[in-house]
Parts: structure tokens; sequence; C-alpha cells
């Protein structure tokens, strides 16, 4: 059982060296063949076309041409306000739209904040951004950041509204805060203001195996908890007094932007549908996304942004062999950082 034990390691850690050279020189030939590019498309365009498609199959041939001539009438309308407008040099309202569809690493935020940095080169107090928000939280340093990066824009005295369809909880939740107002779908999920840590550990399992694990740090906390190592009284304690810390950081970060929220309530770590979210002030009203883009006055332009890296066949060679390498290497060795989880 022993010789089969260790047989398995040393194979085990053969193949997680060897996949991890190969995902090195994968990711190493990828990155020279990406490209980025931002890419806008007019949703104001979107939306009326759509509207102009259907109408074309559900009007008669009169009705569509009386709306035409309205629409035309509108849009002289529309051009000469805007050309007095122009003429008392002032600017018309724009409306940006932001995605944002969190995982447990937010590793979408690598692109908001380049979306970000473009909207603020061409953005003013007058125009507004709008983020599409889906996450159930994730680390604490990658929710943190995009926190930061929507903050941005307040700072900017851009508003920024915040559309939560499906869900904001924990980390999503800690950006959604940021904004000037919060709009949920009635059953979209909302809160969780808490902070989790999971920690499997197997030093019982190596010591059955008699298997000498040994760890070498300098620092008394430097590791309190660990996945093969033997947790201590006092380094546990440590562990838990960090991850308090976390919720109090957590808590403070909620209030300074919602400080009429009552944390009592709404920070024990429960989360809270719309319906419920308005009436505890987590968010300022019911609404989906799209209810609030189409509210806009007719004539707004709504520009949708979106960042990406276009894809070379090394780009999903190295993604496919990355995931299949990190899969193993987070199960067996990454749990020796510990992470907090919001």
């Amino acid at each position: 059982m022993e010789e089969i034990a260790i047989f398995a390691a040393k194979a085990l850690l053969i193949l997680l060296s060897l996949g991890s050279l190969i995902v090195l020189i994968a990711v190493l030939v990828a990155r020279a063949s990406q490209k980025s590019e931002l890419e806008v498309e007019p949703l104001h365009k979107k939306y009326k076309d759509l509207g102009s498609f259907l109408r074309s199959f559900t009007a008669t041939k009169q009705e569509l041409k009386d709306e035409q001539k309205a629409e035309q009438k509108a849009e002289k309308k529309r051009n000469k306000e805007q050309a007095k407008i122009e003429g008392d040099k002032k600017i018309q309202k724009r409306v940006f739209v932001l995605t944002f569809d969190g995982d447990v690493r937010a590793s979408a935020v690598d692109s908001l904040r380049e979306e970000i940095t473009a909207v603020l080169q061409t953005a003013g107090p007058q125009d507004e951004v709008v983020i599409r928000l889906e996450s159930p939280g994730g680390v604490v340093h990658g929710y943190g950041l995009a926190a930061s990066q929507l903050h941005r824009i307040r700072e900017r005295g851009i508003p920024l509204t915040a559309c939560v369809d499906k869900v904001a909880a924990s980390g999503g939740y800690m950006m959604a805060v940021v904004a000037n107002q919060i709009l949920a779908a009635p059953f979209a999920i909302v809160g969780s203001i808490g902070v989790i840590a999971q920690v499997p550990n197997f030093n019982k399992v190596l010591k059955k195996l008699d298997v000498d694990f040994k760890e070498y740090t300098a620092g008394e906390f430097k590791r309190t908890v660990s996945l093969l190592g033997e947790i201590t009284a006092k380094g546990e304690e440590h562990f838990i007094e960090r991850l308090n810390e976390t919720h109090v950081l957590f808590k403070q970060h909620v209030q300074k932007f919602r400080p009429q929220l009552d944390l009592s309530k709404a920070a024990t770590g429960d989360y809270w549908y719309g319906e419920e979210a308005k009436l505890m002030g987590l968010v300022d009203g019911l609404k989906t996304s799209d209810d609030y883009l189409l509210s806009f006055e007719k004539g707004t332009p709504i520009f949708e942004l979106t960042y990406s890296v276009k894809q070379t066949w090394q780009d999903k060679l190295g993604q496919v062999l990355g995931k299949a390498v990190e899969s193993s290497l987070l199960r067996v060795f990454n749990r020796l950082e510990k992470q907090r989880y919001l």
C-alpha cells in the first residue's frame, strides 16, 4: 500500500511537470500572436432595426408610410434641438453599456479595465455608464479590483447604473454597490455580504500512510492553514481572525456607498431576491437591464462596448491544456496558498 502511494505521488508530479511545461510553451506562442480589440455596437440602432423589422410584418403599408413620415418629422426636430444644444455649447447625453459576467476568479476584470479606460477618454458628467452585472462572487482581490475599476467612473463624476438581471451576490454585490443606483429584476439574487474560505486538509491521511510532510516558513503566520500540513489551534485562530477582518473591510466598503443600509441585517452573509432587496435598501429599483435601456429618451445614443482578445488556434490550444493542468494543480497544490472568497 505504501509503495503504491509513493509511486502514484511520483507519477503525479512527473505528469504535472510535463503538463506545466507544455502549457508554458503554448501560452508563450499564443501571447506572441494575440490581437486585442474594442468592439462598439450602437444599441439604439439595433433596437430601432428590431422594431422596424417586426412592424414590417404586423403593420399595413399605410401604417408603415405614416410611421415613416412621423419618424422623419421627429428626426428633423431632434436635429434642430441638437443643433441648438451644440450652439449653446451643451453636449447630448450618451449611454455607454458594459457587461461583466463574473466567475470565481473575476477574470472578466481584464476586459472591464480596458473598456472603462476607453469610456473615460470620451464620457463626461452629462453621459451615463450602465453595467450589466452578473456574478455570484469569488476571490477577494479579484472583485476588489473590479469594484475599484467601477469607482474610476464615479470619481470622474459620470453617473453609473448597475443592472442585475440574475445575480450580484457577495463579490458581485461589492461591485454593484459602487454604482449611483442599482436596478434588479424581481427575482434577481442580491446581497450575500460575507466571506468564506474552504480548506480541505489531508494531514491525517498522510500520517496513516506514514508519509512525512515538511513545510518550511519564515514568519510565525506565513502558513496558518494548509492543505497538507498539520493545522494548529493558534494557526486556525489567526486564520479566522483574518477572515473576520476581511468581512469588516467588506462591510465598510458597502457602508461607504450605501450609508443608509442597515448592516446588522444586510451583512449577515444571507441573500435576497429583488423585491426583498429593494425593501431592505440593497437596490434602488426593480427593472431589467433591457427595460432600463429602452427607457432612455428616443434618439439617445447607446453604445455597447466589448473588449476582447481574438483567439488563434494557439490560444485555444493553450486554453485546453491550461484548464487540464490547472484543474490538477488546483486540487493538489493551489490550496497551499490560502484564498479568501467573498
